[in-house]
């Protein structure tokens, strides 16, 4: 009868040393464990003049390790500027001016932009995006649809996705993706225009 326990003992004790070992394996490594590298201050967006970069984000990331990650905002009045000289460039019937007009979100889109190595990391729905603001408070969240990359030269694919954006009173918002293949997150400050 004593071997009963004794058997109980070890079989729980291989369990729990499996269950560590599994975790221990499951963990990110490199990069990804140390965590991205954050600038003092935040730094001006060379393509969105809504947007500055929390996390090093750089052009010479992506040739190392495949991580390129950026957003841009296009705010309402920019989009319908663009629209307008579209029209007035081709000449549009009313109807299609119209349906343009109405594709055009209230508050905006987001675009998020990735470049990664290997067409199977391209995955647009490994990405998640969360939206706060200043107080904490999740404005915004949601996972990208599916939807791979196109060859962009080299070993790396990018990856586009436009997001339609609630419309919202000017203000300070952080932005955050985060990237399940990865095991990195990628943090911006975006700040909205005042709305015309």
């Amino acid at each position: 009868m004593p071997t009963f326990p004794r058997l109980v003992r070890n079989l729980l004790a291989v369990g729990v040393l499996s269950v560590l070992a599994g975790t221990a394996m499951a963990q990110p490594t490199g990069k990804a464990a140390k965590g991205r590298p954050r600038y003092t201050f935040a730094q001006k967006d060379a393509v969105s003049p809504y947007v500055k970069n929390v996390t090093k984000n750089t052009d010479e990331d992506q040739e190392v390790d495949g991580s390129f990650t950026r957003v841009g905002y296009r705010s309402y009045n920019d989009m319908l500027t663009e629209v307008e000289a579209l029209r007035k460039l081709k000449d549009w019937a009313d109807t299609t001016y119209q349906r343009r007009l109405a594709a055009i979100p209230p508050g905006g889109t987001l675009v998020v932009t990735i470049h990664r190595q290997g067409p199977q990391n391209t995955e647009l729905s490994n990405l998640t995006l969360t939206v706060t603001a200043k107080d904490g408070k999740e404005v915004f969240a949601q996972t990208l649809a599916p939807g791979t990359g196109r060859f962009f030269g080299r070993d790396l694919y990018q990856a586009q996705r436009a997001i339609p954006f609630p419309k919202m009173d000017a203000q300070e918002l952080n932005v955050s993706i985060r990237d399940a293949k990865l095991y990195q997150t990628f943090d911006y400050i975006l700040a909205l225009p005042v709305a015309q």
